[in-house]
């Protein structure tokens, strides 16, 4: 593997954490907490930008190390699982409540897969396979947070 081989594993598995025995898209997910708290400084539309192009490199890294590693979609790609916690979190006042159950939330749909999620995953193949339920994994979780925020004052 040369360099940029290198760079685009390391990247794709979240800094090598895709590589834990186990639960590594878990632990993916948790690397997604401080880049939510970092975009919820910016105002929605720079917020909403810089989420958007992450995701765009998160599809284009995730193809990339899907090739290099010669499998497809590896459990140790977890660009996916941080890009779904962003979604996750993107425009919601960032509080360690939101955060907890914005992770939980957004773990359970990316296993459970309901409706169009495993339906996605399995008709697009590549980065865009592979980062495609997380994406909506996270907008679920997101509704999910609003209603929450919207009916009780915790968050």
């Amino acid at each position: 593997m040369n360099f940029g081989e290198k760079a685009v594993v390391f990247l794709a598995t979240g800094l090598y954490i895709g590589n834990l025995p186990f639960a590594p898209g878990t632990f993916g997910s948790l690397l997604g907490l401080p880049l939510g708290y970092f975009l919820s400084i910016f105002k929605m539309p720079l917020a909403l930008s810089l989420t958007l192009l992450f995701t765009l490199v998160a599809v284009w890294i995730a193809n990339s190390a899907e090739k290099i590693l010669k499998k497809k979609d590896p459990g140790c790609i977890v660009i996916d699982e941080i890009a779904g916690m962003i979604i996750t979190l993107i425009g919601l006042p960032f509080s360690l409540p939101t955060a907890v159950i914005g992770f939980i939330f957004f773990r359970a749909f990316d296993i459970l897969k309901p409706f169009p999620i495993r339906t996605l995953e399995k008709k697009i193949s590549g980065g865009a396979g592979i980062v495609i339920d997380d994406v909506i994994a996270g907008i679920f979780a997101n509704l999910v947070l609003r209603i929450i925020f919207l009916t009780v004052s915790i968050l």
